[in-house]
Formats: structure tokens, sequence, C-alpha cells
């Protein structure tokens, strides 16, 4: 499969890589600049371009089955989420490839029913709010566009660096929690998730969320 992924550098972005790499894939990365591009695995085709750009989402999605937008921008910037999304959505429309958009976990319902996760300060605090409203709006876009093949993944409330194992466990609309009430999952684990997404497509046209 020819998977290009938009936030190839990223802490998130690098695991979709280095996963899509063993497993044979051909992958491109696009990065803002050339400087990101160090960082990149030998095997993987860099190119320049600019995700809140319809125009060049289309030109690096082009010949791709498979498109994934992984980015983050930094503090005060959360409003870009919306803008990428945007952007990523008609790029890869264009370009006739799917589109599987890493969010957030705001969008979630808790497990309790007593709100959305983006609200709830036991698994969002009030420093990340603001990422956290960036992804619902994120999301909005999505359902916005019918017309596109996209999937829209959200990762539980903790999501860190840590080890492969490869089990994770799926749901679509409420934060999946352990017996202990934590919801988390590695990055490495949460970029297999992705992966087994790609090759599968068993959520195509909806969104699903995935935690140990």
């Amino acid at each position: 499969m020819r998977i290009t992924v938009f936030g190839a550098t990223g802490q998130i972005g690098g695991r979709i890589v280095a996963e899509a790499l063993v497993r044979g894939h051909d992958v491109s990365a696009v990065v803002r600049s050339e400087v990101r591009a160090s960082s990149l695995p030998d095997g993987v085709t860099v190119g320049v371009g600019d995700a809140t750009s319809a125009e060049e989402v289309a030109t690096r999605a082009a010949g791709s089955d498979l498109v994934v937008g992984a980015t983050r921008p930094p503090s005060g910037d959360e409003h870009e989420l919306t803008e990428i999304a945007t952007a990523l959505l008609s790029g890869v429309d264009r370009a006739g490839a799917r589109l599987l958009l890493v969010g957030g976990a705001g969008r979630l319902r808790v497990p309790d029913g007593t709100g959305l996760v983006v609200d709830d300060p036991r698994f969002v605090a009030q420093e990340w709010r603001a990422i956290a409203k960036a992804c619902v709006d994120q999301h909005e876009c999505c359902l916005s566009r019918p017309d596109v093949d996209w999937t829209y993944v959200s990762p539980p409330a903790r999501i860190a660096p840590g080890t492969r194992t490869g089990r994770y466990r799926t749901g679509t609309d409420v934060l999946l929690v352990d017996e202990r009430g934590r919801s988390a999952i590695s990055t490495e684990d949460f970029a297999v998730a992705v992966l087994d997404e790609a090759e599968h497509a068993r959520y195509r046209g909806s969104s699903f969320t995935v935690a140990y």
C-alpha cells in the first residue's frame, strides 16, 4: 500500500511511519521543512508541503492509497487543526485517496454518561482543554464531508511512548477505560491500531477509538 503521512516527525506520526515500514508499505512523509526530514528513517520518501493547503495536500497525496493526518499544532495555534482537517479532506478527495485522521479523545462520551471527555476534568486538565476542544471541531469537519472517504481515530485519554505489545481494543463513541478507570495506550500500540485500520478499513466513513 502507498501511504502518505502528514505529521510524520511527531510523536504519533513517527510511530505510524515506523509501523508502516515494518509491514512493508511504501511510505511517503510530508514535512514542513527539510530540516525535519533528518529524523525520518531510511526507506521513507520525503516531501515538503503545507498541510493547510488543499492544493499541496492533493499534490502530495497523488498516487497514494491512503493519507494519514497526524499533525499537532503548538500551544496557542490549536485552531490550525480545523484548517488542516479541511485541507486534508479536500486534498485527498481531489487525489482520490482515503484519509485516516488521527484526532483526539475530546469528542468521546465519558463511560458514566455524564457528558463529553472534553468537558470532564478527570480526563482533560484545564491546560489541555484548548487542544481537546480543537479536536472536537476537527471531528466536526469530518462529519461535514460525507462525500469524502475518511476515518477518524481517537486515542484514549492518555497516550505516551512505551512498549509495542500488538494488543488493544476498539470502541466507537465512548471513552475506553480499564477496570481501574484508566484510559491509556502506548504510541507504539496506537500505531498498530492505525495500521490495522489502514489495511482492513473496518471504520470507513466513521470514527473509532482504541485503548488497552
